[in-house]
């Protein structure tokens, strides 16, 4: 898994950490489908794993080369770059497109999906009676996921860890939306806006040299709800990326086919004609997050109007997503290339 790269392939790596960071954002779209894409999901699972009691003694010890070279360091430090990097630039033009351009950012990411089912069923020659069936219990799930409706909010710190260890579920199991899940468990907007803004507003108290915060019982709460949330979203990761490993190593095929029809079953989460349905209250008023900004409860999917020219300018966004992951492909290639003829010198 440690394999050496170039200059161009840790510029390239730094991106898809951006594009997966992107892809985190959205409800409905998963990070790992892009590392599925990308080709590297296998060895984020596997740096991933190793993320266990062995690296924890070498970082205990002071062995940090060592925990670095263990932990596949270059690999995960140029992922998270790019991931943090994305948080600051690209979902912030992403959180305007969605306010501005609803339609074209959806119908974008729905061809991406096109093109990532494409991109993983071109090679896969291994359908079957049992594949087929679990294919299909994928793609049931999928669709089932999309259609649920979301539960109330809940700020249990039991039902936070678990929320924690869900998310995360995104970044490590392809057509899985760790945000869209959240959606649905009620805690988007407590632990995706509010759990951020008290951080990012305690920081700035901090460096002000304002520590009256921790007078605020209601900020404390929240700070603390997010360091639970933050745990168990640590947890998860660590404990997905061991079962995934497992799975991956044994169940290969079996694996690829529930992720292909998992993938297919969320294209009705990322259906671009929809109209956005907000929660209420008992006036018939919308609610509103601290941020000010209405809270979603759902979505109502439509048949676009074939004579309405917005409707072809998201086709153009469709065709456009399915264009990056050939794009994908092609790299993947030609890097794949470059290594045999490397080894062949």
């Amino acid at each position: 898994m440690h394999q050496p790269r170039t200059f161009l392939d840790n510029f390239f790596l730094v991106i898809k950490g951006l594009c997966m960071g992107a892809a985190n954002k959205v409800p409905g779209v998963s990070g790992g489908i892009v590392a599925f894409v990308g080709g590297f999901y296998e060895e984020f699972i596997y740096s991933l794993q190793k993320v266990n009691g062995k690296a924890f003694k070498l970082l205990v010890n002071g062995r940090f080369k060592s925990f670095y070279r263990y932990t596949n360091g270059q690999f995960l430090l140029l992922l998270i770059a790019g991931m943090l990097i994305s948080y600051f630039s690209v979902s912030r033009v992403l959180d305007y497109f969605l306010e501005q351009k609803e339609l074209y950012v959806w119908a974008g990411f729905f061809g991406m999906i096109l093109g990532s089912i494409y991109y993983i069923g071109k090679d896969f020659d291994h359908w079957n009676k049992r594949t087929v069936t679990f294919g299909i219990i994928g793609l049931i799930v999928g669709i089932s996921i999309s259609f649920l409706s979301p539960a109330t909010q809940n700020d249990n710190l039991i039902f936070i860890f678990f929320c924690g260890i869900i998310s995360v579920s995104g970044m490590t199991l392809p057509g899985l939306s760790g945000s869209f899940i959240l959606i649905l468990l009620g805690n988007y907007v407590l632990l995706l806006v509010d759990s951020v803004n008290a951080l990012y507003d305690t920081i700035s108290e901090m460096f002000s040299g304002d520590f009256g915060f921790m007078q605020n019982p209601k900020r404390m709460q929240t700070l603390k709800i997010l360091a639970v949330f933050t745990l168990g979203s640590a947890t998860g990761l660590v404990t997905f990326s061991h079962l995934l490993s497992y799975v991956l190593k044994h169940y290969k095929k079996i694996s690829t086919a529930v992720i292909l029809g998992f993938i297919t079953g969320s294209l009705g989460v990322l259906w671009p004609w929809k109209r956005t349905m907000f929660k209420m209250d008992a006036l018939g008023n919308p609610l509103l997050d601290s941020n000010g900004d209405k809270v979603v409860l759902n979505y109502e999917r439509y048949l676009p109007n074939m004579a309405d020219m917005e409707t072809w300018w998201a086709a153009v966004f469709v065709i456009l997503g399915i264009l990056v992951l050939l794009a994908l492909d092609w790299y993947g290639k030609n890097r794949k290339e470059r290594k045999q003829v490397r080894a062949a010198r």
